[in-house]
């Protein structure tokens, strides 16, 4: 039984580093992307690569890569409204391609807070800043993001307040959300700590 989806957001433009396909950037040795994979896996029962560009690349990691429906790298909701309608798991959580050091206990602690509150969606959170694509929600909001984007709305915060939210505290694990945006910030992160 599959119970958990991870979606891996590699979908968008990339343009602040000059429009390279971030997740398959090199970054210690192998793309970006398969460190992201590699941390996600142990986690969910299935993943799925949401990637508008070079399928192929992302396809030899063995998973299902799907793009975007929304022409013109819509953001992520897009990439949130495609995994929901491939996701085979009835939760579905999503990491960006670009944080390779993701917490190992992301989707148990997100899983026990969307439990424990009954909520829709659960979003993981270092001291005042939500980290709305690191998120694990229910299958069942497909429609409601569905009707959303359909409506040429596309800010997520905005889709996240229609819904019941919990935010779950990482401040124990504040480093895990870095992701990397900029050619520097990749030349920062290769040194290991």
């Amino acid at each position: 039984m599959i119970a958990v989806t991870g979606l891996v957001l590699a979908g968008g433009q990339g343009s602040r580093m000059g429009g390279v396909d971030k997740g398959l950037a090199p970054f210690r040795g192998r793309p970006m992307v398969a460190h992201v994979i590699e941390r996600l896996a142990p986690q969910v029962d299935e993943i799925l690569v949401n990637a508008n560009r070079n399928p192929g690349a992302y396809a030899a990691f063995g998973h299902r890569v799907i793009a975007d429906e929304i022409p013109g790298f819509a953001g992520p909701l897009a990439g949130f409204e495609r995994g929901l309608a491939h996701a085979r798991g009835d939760l579905v959580a999503t990491v960006p391609c670009d944080s390779p050091f993701l917490p190992a206990d992301l989707v148990s602690r997100l899983r026990a807070a969307l439990e424990a509150k009954g909520a829709d969606l659960a979003v993981a959170k270092t001291g005042d800043q939500a980290h709305p694509v690191f998120c694990l929600m229910r299958r069942g909001v497909h429609a409601s993001l569905a009707s959303f984007l359909s409506s040429g709305q596309r800010k997520i915060d905005k889709w996240y307040s229609a819904l019941a939210v919990v935010e779950v505290a990482f401040d124990d694990e504040a480093g895990a959300f870095a992701n990397i945006n900029t050619r520097d910030e990749l030349a920062d992160l290769e040194k290991p700590t």
